[in-house]
């Protein structure tokens, strides 16, 4: 290589990779005394993006976990103030027992009354001043508890209800079905060649129906089949075709589609005019128990207000049923609170493990940074050496010229 002074390219060299390694030193310290891999976009954009969404879904669970714990609270509380109510509802059962006892005179059956109101007005109090967070705890209306990891699909909202509490309804009632004859369809006279039918409509497919459907076909004898309860109009339409004297008959059943899913269609035979007749049928239809609990017993009522040797029995009943009616509005509660508890366990026990990804993704890993330190220390000396030794050559020129 010809010797020359325009450009000094062993410099340049030097230089340029003293350069880079300053550039990858500085980038080592900034992650040793971060303790972050990631500093900026630049240093890796895709795991930055993935860090950041894993920290967004640690905080929605961590802010979730909180939630849950909230509506436990407010659950408890619900809770603890119902114990109070059952153990007042239980001494007034002790009042009802004693009033029934016909050794009392009027004047004890009057202070023991006395004492019953007291109790009837505490537990109307204890509905109307029980409190979580300012927020009224018995209002029956739903409260709802929101539970997510910052996505859309990874939301979950609890509705928690407590019933109300109050002289005219104490505890709540579980809900029951409801069953209402079903008035049986008037049989039509189909032209020649079309087979009669009759139609038994329920108040909604998913309901129930049951009872004995009894038909006749153009004054034969009547076929009967008896449905059993909780029997569906899929499982009733089975049963009714494969019974042998339906089909024998020359009936078929078959179940409405569509807006009328709810019907039950029973037809006669084709060919012929023929007439049904449905004397002797008692179908029902039932409508499934809801989820909304009913009321609670009410005291005001007329029957219980007021204890006496007279009314004595019948308040007793009545606390009975109270005491069972708040046993089972504290299970309800019970229940949610499990639920809750889970829902925040699960929240946290994914916000630990998201955080551990997270940690994986972006922290700093000092066995290798240190390693890389030393590493770029060193090549940053040794750069500086050489860059100086290349500074150092062009002066052998002058030596040319003298």
């Amino acid at each position: 290589m010809s010797l020359g002074v325009l450009n000094n390219i062993a410099a340049i060299y030097s230089q340029n990779n003293l350069n880079q390694t300053q550039n990858s030193l500085q980038n080592t310290l900034t992650q040793l005394s971060s303790g972050s891999r990631i500093n900026s976009g630049a240093d890796d954009a895709a795991g930055l993006a993935l860090a950041d969404g894993l920290h967004a879904n640690v905080a929605a669970l961590t802010q979730s976990a909180q939630n849950a714990t909230a509506g436990v609270g407010l659950l408890q509380t619900a809770d603890g103030a119902l114990s109070q109510v059952t153990n007042l509802l239980n001494r007034a059962v002790t009042l009802a027992t004693e009033a029934a006892n016909g050794t009392l005179n009027s004047s004890q059956v009057s202070s023991a009354n006395q004492e019953y109101q007291n109790i009837l007005t505490e537990i109307g109090n204890i509905g109307s001043t029980t409190n979580y967070n300012g927020n009224s705890v018995f209002t029956n209306t739903a409260k709802s508890v929101f539970v997510s990891d910052g996505t859309a699909s990874g939301a979950t909202t609890f509705s928690e209800t407590i019933g109300a509490l109050s002289a005219s309804s104490v505890g709540t009632s579980a809900p029951a079905a409801s069953t209402a004859a079903i008035t049986n369809p008037t049989p039509t006279t189909p032209t020649a060649g079309t087979g009669a039918s009759a139609t038994f409509a329920l108040a909604s497919a998913t309901n129930t129906i049951s009872g004995t459907l009894s038909v006749a076909v153009g004054g034969g004898s009547a076929v009967s089949v008896t449905l059993a309860s909780g029997t569906t109009l899929a499982a009733a339409v089975t049963q009714l075709n494969a019974d042998a004297g339906f089909t024998g008959a020359g009936l078929s059943a078959a179940q409405g589609t569509g807006a009328n899913a709810n019907k039950l269609v029973i037809t006669g035979p084709t060919g012929a005019t023929n007439t049904l007749d449905l004397t002797g049928t008692t179908l029902s239809d039932t409508t499934p128990a809801g989820a909304a609990a009913g009321a609670g017993v009410d005291f005001t009522a007329a029957s219980v207000s007021t204890l006496s040797a007279g009314s004595a029995q019948q308040v007793l009943t009545s606390l009975t049923t109270a005491i069972q009616n708040v046993a089972y509005q504290r299970g309800s509660i019970g229940a949610n609170i499990n639920q809750l508890n889970a829902a925040s366990n699960v929240a946290s026990s994914e916000s630990v493990n998201l955080t551990a990804a997270e940690n994986s993704v972006r922290a700093t890993n000092y066995g290798q940074a240190t390693s890389d330190m030393a590493k770029f220390k060193v090549l940053s000396q040794t750069g500086i050496a050489a860059l100086s030794q290349a500074n150092s050559v062009q002066q052998d020129v002058l030596k040319l010229l003298q």
